[in-house]
């Protein structure tokens, strides 16, 4: 009955505009949400500035040459008595003018490793740009993935809000009929109109938890038309009973990527200890310049005179480092921020796998229940068959009919939400294991 319902509806251009509209797979918003989502897009250019930072000159290993010019000059009076007649002199408007040009390069040559660590802190920060922006796809897969179901979800509970409109608007229609022949009492009819307006409410409802599903789907894509109408390929939501645990598990140790950029971290902290470590040793630093110094002067007493030079020089420092009050403490602070490091990954990896067991638990409970319910559908749809034809026979009242009618539409949305949580189920075990991607192919 509920099947020639739909197609009549169907007939009558109910669900004719859909035509119209564009046809959403679940691959095609994955394809849209990686090119347009912000978070994404925000992703992608913070590992472009870390791909940046990864050069040899960022971490201090190529010289500087720097181009220096300038000018001095100062004007002087002056009065002196000599000491043994008492004479006094006076010098007034003397003055010196220097100008200067040069290029000087600077070059540390070796500091204790200390350029080579920053350079290797330098890598590992482009490889976190990479898995930061691993983990921004696969929370953008998730969010998607995990929406466009709950579309589907909403689709299908509209049509089930739809059929029990079409329910109750034929029940109100025998009613009606057979109350005006003295079959069916007011009461009768009256409870089937507010048993039909009851239906028309939830459904009207629905409709608007639809269009907020589809609000939030656009939403992800980024789509500047947020309010776009869509329909999609997907008419149920398919459910994957084929997880294992245990190769989850392994996948989720070997992928992670939160897990990646802990190691990451680790690595990050040892340098960190590793460039305290490099105040240990010597120092060598070169030093270059050609440059060009003019110089000129006068004294009122004097005739005017100048001097310019123009030459090149260069020298080498070597030095060491013999104490600087910090060393110990900055070395033991080091030393701690690897432990906690350690600590923290440790941590997450318990975490993950207290979640990764929490939530197969979930989806094994949901799977049992999934059973149950099926079970209790096809249970619901014979006693709702068996209800009408009594109804119709005038052999069972509204309320039980009514019971019955609800008692289906129950069964259905019971099996509706199970059906969805295995699906977020799934999501959420592929995500923890670094298998999300698998919604991609």
């Amino acid at each position: 009955m509920k099947k020639i319902f739909l197609t009549m509806l169907a007939a009558g251009g109910i669900f004719t505009a859909a035509t119209a509209q564009k046809l959403y797979t679940l691959q095609y918003c994955l394809e849209q949400g990686l090119q347009n989502n912000y978070s994404l897009r925000i992703a992608h250019n913070d590992k472009k500035v870390s791909d940046n930072n990864a050069t040899w000159a960022n971490a201090g290993m190529l010289p500087t040459l720097d181009f220096t010019a300038g000018y001095t000059g100062n004007v002087d009076n002056t009065q002196s008595t000599e000491r043994s007649t008492g004479v006094k002199t006076k010098t007034n408007g003397g003055y010196d003018q220097d100008v200067n040009v040069g290029l000087n390069l600077n070059w540390t040559i070796f500091d204790g490793f200390d350029m080579t660590s920053n350079y290797k802190q330098l890598k590992i920060l482009k490889q976190q740009g990479e898995t930061n922006t691993r983990l921004a796809i696969e929370d953008m897969i998730a969010n998607v993935a995990s929406e466009y179901y709950n579309y589907v979800q909403q689709t299908i509970r509209l049509k089930n809000f739809l059929y029990a409109v079409s329910l109750s608007k034929e029940r109100m229609r025998i009613v009606e009929a057979r109350y005006h022949i003295g079959n069916f009492s007011r009461l009768d009819y009256q409870q089937s109109k507010v048993d039909f307006n009851a239906d028309s409410a939830q459904y009207i409802k629905q409709k608007e938890a639809l269009h907020t599903s589809r609000i939030r789907l656009n939403q992800l894509m980024a789509l500047q038309d947020v309010d776009e109408e869509f329909v999609i390929e997907d008419s149920m939501i398919d459910v994957n009973t084929q997880l294992d645990f245990n190769e989850l598990w392994n996948a989720t140790l070997a992928t992670n990527a939160s897990l990646l950029a802990a190691d990451q971290n680790i690595d990050i902290a040892k340098l960190d200890y590793k460039k305290v470590r490099s105040r240990d040793y010597p120092y060598l630093k070169l030093n270059a310049g050609y440059g060009y110094t003019y110089n000129k002067y006068s004294a009122a007493t004097s005739s005017l005179k100048d001097r310019g030079q123009l030459g090149f020089n260069a020298g080498i420092t070597v030095g060491f480092n013999i104490f600087d009050g910090n060393r110990k403490r900055e070395r033991q602070n080091a030393k701690i921020e690897i432990m906690n490091s350690r600590l923290l990954r440790d941590e997450l990896e318990l975490g993950l796998k207290a979640d990764l067991t929490n939530m197969w638990q979930a989806y094994k409970n949901n799977l049992n229940l999934l059973n149950l319910e099926r079970q209790n559908l096809i249970t619901a749809r014979e006693n709702h068959e068996i209800a009408m034809e009594r109804y119709m026979l005038g052999d069972l009242s509204g309320i039980e009919m009514r019971e019955a009618q609800q008692s289906l539409l129950d069964a259905e949305e019971r099996i509706l939400s199970v059906q969805y949580d295995i699906k977020l189920c799934e999501i959420s075990l592929l995500q923890l294991s670094g298998k999300i991607m698998e919604f991609l192919r």
